[in-house]
């Protein structure tokens, strides 16, 4: 049994590195001159922002702002590129096919930041990363905690993310890992089995074809310190193009509070026209949990507004991948980010 709506949970670094050096060159080259974003004929700034999926409810803000005219109203001509299996943003970026790309977690920028790529997350509108960890309907299972010694399936991808994290906080093991193929068959077969997934999309796909409620484990409740749904700007296309950047952002803010809080109708049938594997109750289901969870204006949102960071957040991220091997320990990590283009910054 596939699972419906699937999306990479988290991009392997190898998958990256082509993409980031071709940003590093193409960057370097704009240093040294400018590169201001093209202007149409009545005057918006033109702005094409890649998304890291197919579109879904996970891009529903950005959707509400193109349907609003929240990126109209101020002076902006935005056109969402859609992602699939077969995208990839950085090298979007670095071809000049768009202007603004979606990073899906936060070992995207660090990553292109260890291959010397200048390219930095300038907001974050997901303030809790919606990777999660499901398991059968188990009375014994409370937290993460107790999943340990359990087989986990997780994707070739995930090893290096956020299965360091879990290794370090919970002292869970290698041996635990099965691989994870997107495919429902092995953890319906066996009712110790956990599995990765994303809060919006595998735990409602199990609802409806496996006939039961998991256990879901949301990562980020637990102290997983990972972004999502970030935009990703070069560091030469920021600069040229400031204050587009911030009205970018800023519409974007508008976008997502009024799809979390208002009616997401508009939005949806943006969605959906895009994809039109996309169903409406699926569409439903996501929203309905990204407001349950506070994925978008939970944390420090509440504090500072939608799609803040922060430097502690980055630090914890940084600190705990970097003692697990993954980034050297000399690396640049504040260079992953910048706090300079969001609303009441800079």
């Amino acid at each position: 049994m596939k699972l419906r709506g699937n999306r990479p949970q988290s991009p392997d670094r190898r998958a990256l590195i082509a993409g980031a050096g071709a940003l590093a060159a193409t960057t370097a080259l704009s240093a040294c001159g400018r590169s201001e974003a093209p202007v149409d004929d009545d005057g918006r700034v033109r702005l094409r922002f890649a998304t890291d999926w197919r579109a879904q409810a996970e891009h529903g803000g950005f959707y509400q702002a193109l349907a609003s005219g929240a990126y109209e109203k101020r002076g902006l001509n935005v056109q969402i590129m859609q992602g699939g299996p077969a995208v990839n943003v950085p090298q979007l970026l670095a071809s000049g096919a768009v202007e603004l790309g979606m990073g899906s977690n936060s070992f995207i920028p660090m990553n292109l930041v260890a291959e010397g790529a200048p390219v930095k997350a300038v907001a974050a509108f997901f303030q809790k990363d919606p990777q999660v960890l499901i398991a059968h309907p188990d009375p014994s299972l409370n937290s993460i905690a107790d999943l340990r010694g359990r087989p986990i399936l997780l994707a070739d991808a995930s090893i290096n993310a956020f299965w360091v994290w879990l290794k370090a906080k919970y002292g869970f093991t290698d041996d635990q890992v099965r691989k994870y193929t997107f495919n429902l068959a092995p953890f319906l077969a066996d009712e110790r089995a956990v599995q990765q997934g994303y809060l919006t999309s595998e735990p409602y796909t199990i609802e409806q074809e496996a006939g039961f409620t998991p256990k879901v484990f949301l990562l980020a409740d637990e102290g997983y310190p990972s972004y999502a749904a970030m935009v990703l700007a070069p560091t030469a296309f920021a600069r040229d193009n400031a204050r587009a950047l911030r009205s970018f952002i800023a519409a974007s803010a508008e976008g997502w509070r009024d799809y979390i809080q208002g009616d997401g109708k508009a939005a949806d049938a943006l969605i959906r026209r895009d994809n039109p594997d996309m169903t409406q109750d699926i569409l439903d289901q996501a929203r309905a949990r990204l407001k349950a969870n506070g994925i978008v204006d939970g944390g420090d949102a509440a504090l500072y507004g939608l799609g803040t960071m922060t430097e502690e957040r980055w630090r914890a991220f940084f600190e705990v991948t970097s003692e697990a091997g993954v980034y050297p320990p000399n690396l640049d990590w504040r260079q992953a980010f910048t706090t300079q283009y969001l609303p009441g910054r800079g």
